[in-house]
């Protein structure tokens, strides 16, 4: 970030701490965009300041969206997206929130937070309070847990397949074909060294990548 990307912000850092004080956690400007971090409790005043103040107007909500740190004691990150018309301004704000937080709902704010916490609830579980239609969006009806998880499996809970004996779709308990292997992508050369496709007489040294295969030869 320029030096003169950051003081092109600095005169909207003023008006927001001298109106919004103990609201707001913490701001910084990253990516060419402002971020606001903003204290539990006060998202819904933060939000509709940032809309309605005339030297904000950011009456569009871009975007609304989870993320997840699940080493922290509130794991998630609520992000929401605001774009000011008037103002040419994009601007970003960050709430933290934990698996049981009532997040308050925008949808009294702006119209098309509906969806965009419906999938925040689907894909993280992440809770708002207030919202008409708290339900999933994307998963389909049954489905058990929420997929943007970190620690949600890979391979998911259940499979959705077409039974042919029942003649309709039908879920049960995943199962895997085979054992997970072990990959090491470390080096792509030892893939291709086992498979036969590089003679042994050439000696490993001439492979870039294929030290630590060496040294694990060595210490066998």
């Amino acid at each position: 970030m320029s030096k003169q990307q950051t003081l092109a912000h600095l005169p909207l850092i003023a008006h927001l701490q001298a109106e919004l004080g103990d609201k707001l956690a913490n701001h910084y400007v990253r990516f060419g965009e402002l971020t606001l971090e903003v204290n539990p409790g006060h998202i819904e005043a933060v939000l509709k300041f940032l809309r309605d103040d005339s030297d904000c107007a950011f009456t569009q909500l871009i975007d609304l969206c989870g993320a997840d740190y699940p080493e922290r004691p509130l794991r998630f990150d609520v992000v929401y997206h605001l774009l000011s018309m008037t103002q040419n301004q994009r601007i970003r704000v960050k709430l933290q929130a934990g698996e049981e937080t009532q997040v308050p709902s925008a949808t009294e704010l702006f119209d098309v937070a509906d969806w965009f916490e419906r999938e925040a609830f689907d894909m993280y579980g992440i809770l708002f309070s207030g919202h008409p239609d708290l339900r999933r969006l994307l998963t389909d009806y049954g489905f058990e847990g929420h997929p943007l998880r970190k620690d949600f499996p890979l391979s998911g809970h259940v499979e959705v397949r077409y039974d042919d004996d029942a003649k309709k779709v039908i879920q049960e308990p995943v199962s895997l074909v085979q054992e997970f292997r072990d990959f090491d992508f470390e080096s792509p050369w030892e893939g291709a060294r086992a498979a036969n496709l590089i003679p042994d007489s050439l000696p490993p040294d001439n492979l870039p990548g294929d030290e630590k295969a060496s040294q694990q030869e060595q210490e066998g």
